[in-house]
């Protein structure tokens, strides 16, 4: 099998504090012409994100609304205790508060983060930026990236934050109307709902809260490809989004 070649950021400008990363492309035995890639496939392809801060430095201090999580660490076994491959591994969504920022300024109004340190929070998905320090994964995400706070395991107790809504998702269509079984492929993705929990509301210019239109126990409709979505610990899926994802009340 061909050696996999390796990129490396050492013959790249270095920064101080930053510790050079490693790109690495594991081919498939083709070997890699001058002048660019010929290969049309890879057999994998990994890539190190994460910021990598020096251990001659010690401190990290969040700036204005940023938060400093540590990552939670991936899950490696099913519930029935299945040990997970790497690539299998459910990408957490959540860690501890370690360090928080000085809060933001609306109109004349000084307001801190919402968030202390300590606190177990569940954040969007695609949010902030990775960075290793200490020798853990942390994210560094600004307040409004936090979806809400989970003291538990089960996402039905999360508590929003500001805008954010949780919605326990309504079960997918079994049937079409003319009565034929649906595969778990062809089954409509749902976009309606129960209201579960509500953050407390957005703030406006005097730094006041604003409660939102929506209330647990409410039955909406919300945009399709809106918000995280989560697995409860009973099976059921739900998914925290912001109230403006959220186009309809049905009753």
């Amino acid at each position: 099998m061909a050696t996999a070649p390796t990129i490396s950021t050492r013959s790249l400008p270095s920064f101080e504090g930053l510790r050079p990363s490693t790109v690495r492309i594991s081919s498939m035995g083709l070997p890699l012409k001058a002048g660019g890639l010929t290969q049309r496939s890879f057999r994998s392809l990994v890539v190190r994100a994460a910021t990598v801060v020096t251990p001659k430095y010690t401190s990290l201090k969040p700036l204005g609304d940023r938060v400093l999580v540590k990552i939670k660490t991936a899950e490696e076994k099913t519930v029935g205790g299945i040990l997970l491959p790497t690539t299998a591994q459910t990408k957490p969504q959540g860690g501890e508060v370690v360090a928080v920022g000085e809060g933001k300024t609306i109109g004349k109004n000084k307001l801190d983060i919402c968030v202390k340190t300590g606190a177990q929070v569940v954040y969007s998905k695609y949010a902030g930026t990775e960075v290793e320090f200490n020798g853990s994964n942390h994210l560094l995400l600004k307040e409004d990236d936090i979806v809400g706070i989970l003291e538990t395991d089960d996402v039905k107790d999360l508590k929003p934050l500001n805008d954010r809504v949780l919605i326990k998702v309504a079960e997918a269509e079994e049937k079409t109307a003319g009565g034929l079984l649906l595969t778990e492929a062809s089954k409509e993705k749902p976009s309606i709902g129960t209201v579960v929990a509500v953050g407390p509301g957005p703030l406006d210019e005097d730094g006041k809260r604003k409660p939102l239109s929506v209330s647990p126990g409410n039955t909406v409709l919300y945009s399709k490809y809106a918000g995280n979505d989560f697995k409860g610990s009973d099976g059921s899926d739900y998914i925290a989004l912001k109230a403006s994802d959220i186009m309809a009340v049905l009753s």
